[in-house]
């Protein structure tokens, strides 16, 4: 009896039953989700990244940061990320579906040889310390095995009397006469890093129980008088969760 077809056709059915639970269904559950609108703003999230920080997502992905950054925020039980201060939402809650909504692709990571940049946004908020950063890792983070991205950067000479831009990294050994400004590229990642965050209250992700009691003592009303405190959005059908 000849078995190859039905070798052929379990394969086949294994296969294409592993490529719909895996891809596509995971791909029509993320697509079915809406932005969240933050009640105190007015602003959606997440949002979609727009000008240079769009463009900086290239940049991100064209000098493979993704091999040793990941962006995914793992649950406890499943590493340290939570205890590292990596989360959103105070630092404490782990990346949820939603947050990804218009990352195409999604660079989760393969690598942790440097820290998780989910919340790199959050976490470092200075422009200037992650320009510097990329020119020289070692000057703000000892031991840091990042390698410099320097060519990212040009050195500029100036006119005789001329004072540095005021772009010019703040960094050790330039030569006098000469001063260190980021190119588009840099301006343009960096503007990416500090679009990375994910601090919207939701609802699978409520904010951590010390959050929750302490916005409660917050937002109770005197005596006799009551509190105006909007509530945080959630995407949920319950609105009674406290902002952060």
């Amino acid at each position: 009896m000849n078995l190859g077809p039905l070798v052929f056709l379990g394969t086949f059915f294994a296969l294409a039953t592993s490529w719909l639970g895996f891809v596509l269904v995971p791909q029509l559950q993320l697509c079915r989700q809406q932005p969240v609108e933050i009640d105190a703003t007015g602003q959606l999230y997440p949002s979609d990244p727009s000008g240079i920080a769009k463009q900086g997502e290239e940049v991100y992905r064209a000098n493979g940061c993704y091999y040793c950054h990941s962006q995914q925020v793992r649950p406890k039980g499943f590493g340290s990320d939570v205890e590292r201060g990596w989360g959103g939402r105070g630092g404490k809650v782990q990346s949820v579906a939603q947050d990804y909504l218009y990352a195409r692709p999604v660079m989760f990571g393969s690598q942790r040889i440097g820290p998780d940049l989910t919340n790199i946004g959050l976490r470092k908020p200075d422009a200037a310390w992650q320009l510097k950063h990329l020119y020289d890792p070692q000057s703000v983070t000892p031991k840091s095995v990042m390698p410099p991205y320097r060519y990212l950067f040009e050195k500029r000479k100036l006119k005789l009397g001329q004072k540095p831009s005021e772009e010019a990294l703040q960094v050790a050994n330039v030569p006098a006469g000469y001063e260190i400004v980021p190119k588009e590229e840099a301006k343009t990642l960096v503007a990416y890093l500090m679009n990375l965050h994910s601090d919207a209250i939701l609802f699978e992700t409520p904010p951590p129980t010390n959050a929750v009691a302490a916005a409660s003592s917050t937002n109770a009303p005197a005596a006799g008088g009551s509190t105006n405190n909007p509530p945080a959005a959630t995407n949920g059908p319950s609105t009674n969760v406290p902002a952060k």
